[in-house]
């Protein structure tokens, strides 16, 4: 039994762990002295308390920021400086790029709506809801990247005839999904459990009966798409932080279980 008193440590894999990080990174971190370990034991291996783990937190919390290394550094280690006050700083930057996040996904969005609609905003809708944001953009680069495709042919065809109460169906059945998804993973359900994969199943067959035929392995590679083009994963992310690589990962999931 631990005394009350006595505070505990951690190994380096436990920290890489707890952080999500590589033990590689706090190997790296403890070499450049930006995150050097309280203690190691009689071997010499690392152990983290308490105090450093409170340190890599404001670490990742900068990087995550997109704070190089070396600014880290100097900011944690400004004697001026204290707990809070970079507590504070963070929250600033932090609420300032969700807003920043949520408006562009609200943009990207009503493009998007727009463009499956077929309405035309006028130049003052453009410019008061997207900036420099343009949905016809979007249209073009779909056609670039994908005219040639037997998917995108068919779906051109079957939304041609879409009316604005199937846009209004659609969107609710595809918003129910993003929802179900989401509270899977507010709950702590891992994207690998039958749960999420089987909202990932409904996904896929959604796709299908609306836009074009998508296989397993196709379905899979629009998740990757979801992560690697940052105006999709500002959607979801702003439908709840994480969704993005959950659906990503619970659509992988999905297509090996029926591999």
């Amino acid at each position: 039994m631990t005394d009350k008193g006595a505070e505990v440590s951690y190994s380096v894999g436990q920290v890489a762990g707890f952080a999500g990080v590589t033990v590689r990174t706090l190997h790296h971190y403890d070499e450049i002295g930006l995150l050097v370990p309280g203690e190691r034991n009689r071997a010499g291996h690392r152990r983290y308390g308490d105090g450093d783990l409170d340190r890599l937190q404001q670490i990742l919390f900068y990087r995550e920021l997109g704070f190089p290394l070396d600014e880290v550094a100097a900011l944690l280690d400004d004697p001026d400086a204290d707990p809070q006050q970079h507590l504070r700083r963070q929250y600033g930057l932090l609420t300032a790029r969700i807003a920043t996040l949520r408006k562009m996904a609200a943009a990207v969005a009503h493009a998007m709506e727009a463009r499956r609609m077929n309405v035309r905003l006028t130049p003052e809708e453009k410019f008061e809801v997207f900036g420099d944001f343009d949905p016809d953009r979007y249209a073009g680069e779909a056609a670039q990247r994908w005219g040639g495709t037997d998917a995108y042919r068919e779906s051109q065809r079957r939304t041609a005839g879409y009316t604005k109460e199937d846009w209004k169906r659609l969107t609710a059945e595809l918003d129910a999904l993003h929802r179900r998804m989401a509270d899977l993973l507010a709950a702590g359900v891992p994207a690998d459990s039958a749960a999420a994969m089987d909202v990932a199943g409904e996904h896929r067959r959604f796709i299908g009966r609306a836009y074009y035929d998508c296989g397993h392995e196709l379905h899979s590679r629009l998740g990757e798409m979801y992560v690697a083009d940052e105006r999709f994963t500002a959607t979801y992310e702003a439908i709840r932080p994480g969704l993005a690589a959950y659906l990503r990962d619970a659509m992988l999931a999905n297509a090996v279980r029926h591999s």
